[in-house]
């Protein structure tokens, strides 16, 4: 009679045994289905046949947590979306009434005769009304960057020919704001992959940070193996930490209140990651230095 209750006994651990091992086997499967999902974003459920009644409420559970957090993401990319485009129309009708703001106080500024006292009052509010309507450009800018899907045209650019064309547009500006560039090419002609536009408005968000930062002069230096840079003198450089610079509204005196909201190089990091290239900055003891490497062709001229 013992043997039977034996040979029970051990029918009965080697069953319990089987039972384990097939459910050890159906966890690690969940935990795969786990990874699956969390690699396509949500977008799948855990979907294994379980032989135990626990496990199929444990995969249940483990779906609806999953159904939530991909409500959860739509809302939120949703939530996002709409605040970019609320900054964006913002940003876009301040724009039109500081123009004419400007533009009526430098009128008033002209018909000023011998009057130096209200003559700095209007200076001192034309100043600030810049610094707004650059704020809201670089808010607009910058939504419009981060909202749209946009896809470069990736094409060989002639570098040279495109930097010599941006000074030439930009003389009256850099002389406006008495400025003296000194411009530094290679002798021969250098190209490199990229997309013009995209190009132009970093070079247009790095000169305005030239305008912005610099006094006198800034130099422009373009290399054999595609390295655009600009360098300018800054009061106090080594206060800057060329490893944040690029970041959304970094400041390198957190406590200056004055000024724009320091979307400029942040902007010239979003255009460089959507044509491959490299933004990185330098300082010394009285200089920054921006530089963008492009992507180089295998042939110049």
């Amino acid at each position: 009679m013992w043997r039977i209750a034996a040979i029970a006994a051990i029918i009965c651990c080697m069953m319990l045994v089987v039972y384990l091992l097939a459910l050890k086997r159906q966890m690690r499967n969940i935990t795969d289905e786990l990874d699956r999902t969390a690699k396509r974003s949500y977008n799948r459920l855990v979907r294994i046949p379980l032989f135990d009644n626990d496990l199929n409420s444990l995969t249940s559970a483990i779906n609806r947590e999953i159904d939530d957090r991909k409500r959860m993401k739509i809302k939120s990319e949703e939530t996002e979306k709409a605040l970019r485009q609320a900054i964006s129309d913002i940003a876009h009708d301040l724009r039109t009434p500081l123009s004419v703001i400007k533009g009526e106080l430098q009128i008033m500024n002209s018909n000023i005769d011998n009057d130096p006292e209200q003559k700095n009052y209007i200076d001192v509010c034309i100043r600030k009304t810049d610094e707004l309507k650059n704020m809201a450009d670089g808010f607009f800018e910058l939504a419009l960057l981060e909202s749209r899907d946009e896809c470069p045209e990736m094409k060989r650019i002639n570098l040279t020919n495109l930097l010599m064309q941006f000074i030439a547009e930009n003389e009256g500006l850099i002389r406006l704001n008495s400025l003296e560039p000194e411009i530094i090419f290679p002798d021969s002609t250098v190209f490199a992959m990229g997309d013009e536009e995209y190009l132009k408005r970093i070079l247009g968000n790095l000169l305005g940070n030239v305008i912005k930062y610099s006094s006198g002069s800034f130099t422009l230096r373009l290399t054999d193996n595609g390295e655009i840079s600009i360098a300018n003198p800054v009061g106090n450089a080594e206060a800057i930490d060329t490893e944040r610079i690029f970041d959304r509204s970094y400041r390198a005196d957190p406590s200056r209140k004055s000024g724009s909201a320091g979307l400029g190089l942040y902007i010239v990091r979003l255009l460089c990651d959507k044509i491959s290239a490299e933004a990185s900055a330098s300082a010394d003891t009285n200089s920054l230095t921006v530089t963008i490497k492009l992507r180089p062709v295998i042939f110049s001229q």
